[in-house]
């Protein structure tokens, strides 16, 4: 087992007035635990209030953006990711299961996706503003086939960017969706503009170019622009109902046997 570097699980890295935040567990193709949850949720609360940042990118290590929660931390109370239903009024809001979720920043966040953005890995995605991908990208609320819930966003916002048809195909499907069919359905796109073409640059190199643009912009009104349009669209209501059906399942026995199933696949593709 990986002892790993509690102080190193999210990587923060400042180019001008563009911050990097790296998901940096490659070796667990970036799933988030308890530990990793919160160090994203610090570190979009330090980039929101750090006067020199405009955008930040989300992103992750080696090859993947996110695969989602970590299912191993579930037995271990320590790396278990946050599950609490306190959602206070006042902003930018209380760490959710994946850690900035629930957060209502003041300055746009890009995600560039690379490999996986499944499950819960999707959710944080789709919490971005913009979503960029490349030729390797994969999303999908692959959790569907563990018997795993969307518990942070992903039933609410999905449909929001997708419309509802395609969200329910999505989401009762548990399908994959490559890269080209994601700028189709325009829950992607690449940078220069484009929902036709995906292009052959690695999405953090077209995010970046993306976020020099947007810093370039009159700052004040671009970000009461964007939050006017969150705000059009409020969702804490609906995301603490999706969060009390997803601790059902949660406590379900049906949760349990398909876990433990997933876990018996993994011990023997192993061996």
């Amino acid at each position: 087992m990986i002892k790993e570097d509690l102080s190193r699980l999210v990587l923060v890295e400042k180019r001008g007035a563009t911050t990097i935040i790296t998901i940096n567990r490659p070796h667990k193709r970036n799933c988030v635990n308890g530990p990793t949850a919160k160090a994203l949720y610090q570190a979009f609360l330090d980039f929101d209030a750090d006067p020199k940042a405009a955008v930040a990118i989300l992103t992750g290590a080696g090859g993947h953006f996110c695969a989602g929660a970590d299912l191993a931390a579930i037995q271990n109370q320590d790396d278990a990711n946050p599950m609490s239903s306190e959602w206070p009024d006042t902003l930018p809001g209380p760490i959710g299961p994946m850690g900035p979720t629930r957060m209502m920043l003041s300055k746009p966040v890009i995600a560039a996706i690379s490999g996986f953005a499944v499950a819960g890995g999707l959710e944080l995605a789709l919490w971005c503003d913009i979503r960029i991908v490349d030729a390797t990208s994969t999303l999908g609320v692959f959790c569907r086939l563990r018997g795993v819930p969307l518990i942070d966003g992903g039933t609410v916002r999905l449909p929001q960017v997708v419309g509802r048809g395609v969200a329910m195909d999505l989401m009762l499907t548990g399908r994959a969706v490559k890269a080209q069919e994601a700028l189709k359905l325009q829950l992607a796109a690449c940078y220069p503009a484009s929902y036709e073409t995906v292009s052959e640059k690695p999405a953090l190199e077209q995010a970046l170019t993306l976020a020099a643009s947007l810093a370039e912009h009159p700052q004040t009104c671009m970000r009461n622009d964007r939050l006017s349009a969150h705000l059009a669209n409020p969702i804490r209501e609906a995301m603490l109902r999706e969060f009390e059906l997803g601790l059902e399942t949660l406590t379900s026995g049906e949760f349990m046997e398909a876990i433990s199933r997933f876990f018996k696949q993994e011990k023997s593709a192993k061996l």
